[in-house]
């Protein structure tokens, strides 16, 4: 009988032993091999394809800095947590992502100042966050941050969107949650890229000069490399040498040799950002008299845009959702007294469309814009209105006379009633040259001799056209000193507007429109409570959350001792 009893302990104990090693095994497994099941709507929680081949392609370590560590408010605990997520999703594609939480706040004052310095002189700053705790109000330094390195290069992402008047503090987190995964997988494929894409920018037309363009292109220079081109001085833009050419706010005639180069290049296969003023339309003019008349800029580029097919009429687009502008109302003594009106001329556009370019961006500032027809093209060509005024908007056709007796009354909304019109259109597809069947034998025997062959149609590339040049001109603080503000920055209602994610994101899809910029189409819904509700079913669910599981233990404490007794009563 003792006998018997050790053997039946012996055998517990091997079945316990057992028990543990393979708990012990899972729970390995389970560190090397990270998955999980992604019950989502959206998918939410698996990665893009594009993401994950970069991943895979992996060869060497990703080391991931996150400024992201302490105690926070629910919804910065959210981004914090889903940061962590994310990178361990990355991690399970890839053994080479490396990520580790630091609290940049952590330590003695001359540590943490030392801290904040080195990070500010990296460019990162952080973000003043109000914390309410017992009752009281507190001001705390954040830093919403992941810093990616790989070897010397490095990366830094900012993971908490803008905050923006139209969003709540909610919206706002979610939309930072919804793009993480495009944000890191961008920030890795810079970092490995070896070879970085030319963007040229076009000059002596009139177009935009250095400075105004001076936070575009520093933005760019990250990861790209910029450069003026005059394209007298050039035979061919050739697409292998120009990943994207941008066109930025010309204001004199192109020439037929121009186009035609122009032309060609979108044959090959070439990118355009388009961003052409219609109307010479222009603010400080109208300061300066009171009054202004614009005519149209004489680009002559009119027939290519309506070949490739878009038309920008010769208009301006009032809206209700506009930025306002600074005017003088008065005099104290020597000094001028400015207030702010809302300048319907100067749209405040909120992108309504769920395109990668656009998606989950604040309002973008845009002046003097004009309408963008979509015209029928002989060769398919998809058109994508990414920006539009808002339904509350009005048009005025050349000739019209500027002036700001508009302010002196209140907007009558019944003449706001043309709805949106299109400010920004994507064209992706094959174009039909603007030179088809216009180019003479002497000079296709020209172009043979320089080795080049006229294409009368292009291979698949892609375009996009806005109707306001000034979209990409940062205002300029001191033109001697060559400072400026930051691109969308408006320095009359002291906002910034989404400007330059808007551009950035335009180059990258532009560029390669099936790379990790698909993740930004990506959507995290918001499913908020229902407050009324709630308050109302308040007493019912508290009950249920309380008395559920204590009947469910009575039932099963009764079925238990029944089972009992039954058992041992045999």
């Amino acid at each position: 009988m003792a006998k018997m009893s050790r053997s039946k302990r012996s055998q517990s104990l091997l079945q316990f032993g057992l028990f543990c090693g393979i708990l012990l095994f899972v729970n390995v497994l389970a560190n090397v091999f990270y998955t999980h099941l992604d019950l989502t709507e959206e998918k939410r929680f698996t990665l893009t394809r594009p993401t994950r081949e970069l991943l895979r392609g992996l060869k060497d370590q990703v080391y991931v800095q996150i400024l992201l560590e302490g105690e926070f408010p629910a919804g910065f605990k959210r981004l914090q947590t889903a940061s962590r997520e994310m990178l361990d999703d990355f991690r399970s594609e890839s053994g080479y992502i490396d990520y580790q939480f630091e609290d940049p706040s952590e330590g003695s004052v001359e540590d943490v100042n030392a801290r904040r310095k080195a990070l500010s002189d990296q460019g990162i700053y952080p973000v003043n966050l109000r914390v309410a705790e017992q009752g009281e109000t507190s001001q705390k330094l954040i830093y919403p941050v992941a810093v990616f390195r790989f070897g010397s290069r490095q990366v830094v992402v900012k993971l908490l969107e803008s905050e923006s008047s139209s969003l709540s503090p909610d919206e706002v987190i979610n939309n930072s949650v919804s793009l993480l995964e495009y944000k890191f997988a961008n920030a890795i494929k810079k970092i490995l890229t070896p070879a970085r894409p030319v963007i040229l920018f076009t000059k002596d037309h009139g177009e935009l000069d250095d400075l105004q363009l001076a936070d575009f292109d520093q933005t760019l220079r990250a990861f790209y490399d910029t450069d003026r081109i005059s394209l007298d001085s050039v035979v061919q833009i050739k697409p292998e040498d120009c990943a994207l050419l941008v066109i930025a706010k010309p204001r004199s005639s192109f020439s037929e040799k121009d186009k035609f180069k122009i032309d060609q290049y979108v044959m090959g296969g070439g990118r355009i950002l388009w961003l052409i003023d219609r109307m010479n339309a222009d603010l400080d003019s109208m300061r300066a008299t009171g009054r202004f008349v614009p005519t149209d800029y004489p680009l002559n580029i009119e027939d290519m845009l309506f070949k490739y097919g878009v038309r920008i009429q010769p208009d301006l687009i009032l809206d209700l959702d506009c930025s306002k502008i600074r005017l003088v109302v008065g005099q104290v003594g020597n000094s001028p007294q400015f207030d702010l009106f809302p300048w319907y001329y100067h749209l405040a556009v909120q992108p309504t469309v769920q395109h990668p370019v656009v998606k989950n961006l604040d309002q973008v500032d845009l002046r003097f814009c004009s309408s963008i027809d979509t015209i029928r093209t002989k060769t398919p060509v998809k058109k994508t209105p990414l920006l539009t005024s808002s339904r509350y908007s009005r048009l005025q056709f050349s000739p019209v006379d500027l002036n700001f007796e508009v302010l002196k009354y209140a907007p009558d909304p019944e003449k706001f009633n043309k709805g949106s019109q299109n400010v920004a259109v994507l064209l992706e597809g094959t174009f039909p040259s603007n030179y088809e069947n216009r180019v003479s034998e002497e000079m296709l025997n020209g172009l043979k001799q320089m080795g080049m062959e006229f294409k009368p149609a292009s291979a698949p590339t892609r375009m996009l056209v806005i109707s306001d040049g000034d979209v990409a001109a940062n205002f300029i603080r001191n033109r001697a000193e060559k400072q400026w503000y930051p691109l969308g920055f408006n320095q009359n209602d002291n906002r910034t507007y989404a400007n330059k994610d808007l551009l950035i994101n335009a180059v990258e899809y532009l560029i390669d429109p099936n790379g990790v910029i698909e993740a930004r189409s990506k959507e995290v819904k918001l499913r908020l409570l229902d407050d009324v509700r709630a308050k109302s079913e308040k007493t019912t669910w508290q009950v249920l959350n309380i008395g559920a599981p204590l009947l469910l233990l009575g039932i099963f404490a009764w079925f238990f001792n029944w089972r009992r007794k039954r058992r041992y009563a045999k």
